[in-house]
């Protein structure tokens, strides 16, 4: 059972959660996270682009010249995908690129994202976030104490306004929630900075 030390703001060690192995002690599976970032970035394609065929180019409807004698190939439309400004063969048209990997797949996914965190020592657990106010200074402050640079991901239990506005001016740092945390975020986000409480709700969920 990974041990990993609770942090205050000003970042002193406050005591030890045990996380759950079953949650951030599973091993981590490439391949199933690759998946994942997969269907995530299938899932965001609009899927609006669009070609016409022969069919839909205006014009063409007349053969241009007689079939025989001419000493030219035999056409019958100036709109060929073979003729300029003709039509487009097999080229794109609208259609959705999503689908939905299987729920388990998905949990076991989000294991391995968070089990990577602890195992790369990239997983700071702060024992709250509470501002009165929203106050940038304040969360740069917290963040140097914490010892934490570069793209962070901040995670808290509930949604809380003044956090996410505190931070979202800061560069390379984003903030949300437990319930909308996603593998794609914790991919892309080294370093994870999580409230004890997020922790608890997380294995909950997931546990």
């Amino acid at each position: 059972m990974p041990k990993v030390p609770v942090l205050n703001v000003e970042g002193s060690p406050v005591g030890e959660i045990d996380l759950s192995d079953e949650v951030f002690g599973q091993e981590v599976n490439s391949s199933l996270l690759h998946q994942v970032v997969r269907m995530r970035l299938a899932n965001a394609r609009r899927g609006t682009a669009d070609t016409k065929t022969r069919a839909n180019v205006s014009g063409g409807g007349r053969k241009p010249w007689r079939q025989k004698g001419t000493g030219r190939a035999r056409a019958g439309s100036i709109r060929s995908p073979l003729w300029r400004k003709g039509g487009v063969v097999f080229g794109p048209h609208p259609r959705d690129y999503s689908y939905v990997m299987p729920k388990k797949a998905r949990r076991a996914a989000m294991k391995s994202a968070l089990s990577s965190k602890v195992l790369e020592n990239n997983l700071v657990v702060v024992e709250g976030l509470a501002f009165s106010e929203p106050k940038t200074k304040t969360m740069v402050k917290i963040l140097e104490n914490l010892k934490v640079e570069g793209k962070t991901l901040l995670v808290t239990a509930l949604p809380d306004e003044n956090v996410k506005k505190s931070a979202r001016n800061i560069e390379g740092v984003k903030t949300f929630p437990v319930g909308n945390l996603n593998v794609y975020d914790l991919l892309a986000y080294p370093k994870l900075v999580i409230t004890k409480d997020a922790v608890e709700r997380v294995e909950e969920v997931l546990a």
